[in-house]
């Protein structure tokens, strides 16, 4: 960047916006109430406002550094959308079971927080894939359609889909995905696969589920 650059800086709390801009060296800043279900709306009336008192038009702007804390807040308030987990039959309960890590390793009393799905928000599909990638058991698409249907009368908006071993063969979550962008084109979905292909399934299985948790 010159020093002649003009850069935007956008930083979205839980109630407020701040905006500041930077134009030869010189700031221009504002704050404007969050907009939560149109974050952008707070981050274009605060740019207009910094761009009259700049003389700069937004065309002029170089480079907009973005930044949020609405996905944590969303996180720890659980105020995330309706959300449900697709998984292999047997790990439904993988995210409440967690492992045997702990951040107080001796504390026998140690509460730990709710998963972010309860269980009857967690549903499972059959069809298999090895740990080297094979599939065992093939997915059939008229037992996917049938999860789908029950997700769609629950009224979830968004689905977390985590299979087994899909980080090594994501065929059977991408067939999910299809079933669901073609069932429920209004619902969000995410997959393991795409959003944390590694192994070990209480991580990845959490990750998806807080993707799609904060996605819509």
């Amino acid at each position: 960047m010159t020093s002649h650059s003009v850069r935007l800086g956008v930083d979205i709390g839980g109630t407020f916006t701040d905006v500041v801009l930077e134009k030869s060296g010189e700031l221009f800043s504002t704050k404007v109430l969050t907009t939560y279900t149109a974050p952008e709306n707070a981050i274009i009336d605060g740019m207009k406002q910094v761009c009259a008192k700049s003389g700069v038009t937004p065309a002029e702007i170089d480079q907009i550094i973005h930044g949020t804390t609405l996905a944590t807040n969303a996180l720890i308030e659980r105020r995330g959308a309706k959300t449900a987990l697709i998984t292999t039959e047997g790990f439904r309960d993988v995210i409440e079971m967690r492992t045997e890590s702990r951040f107080e390793q001796y504390d026998l009393n140690l509460n730990l927080p709710d998963p972010l799905l309860p269980r009857q928000m967690r549903f499972t599909v059959p069809g298999r894939i090895s740990a080297k990638g094979k599939i065992l058991v093939e997915l059939e698409r008229a037992d996917v359609e049938a999860i789908v249907e029950r997700i769609a009368e629950a009224g979830f908006e968004s689905v977390a889909v985590g299979l087994i071993h899909s980080y090594l063969n994501p065929r059977h979550e991408i067939l999910v995905r299809e079933v669901l962008e073609e069932k429920l084109p209004n619902v969000s979905v995410s997959i393991s696969s795409e959003v944390s292909p590694q192994m070990r399934e209480y991580e990845r299985f959490n990750t998806v589920v807080a993707n799609a948790y904060i996605k819509p």
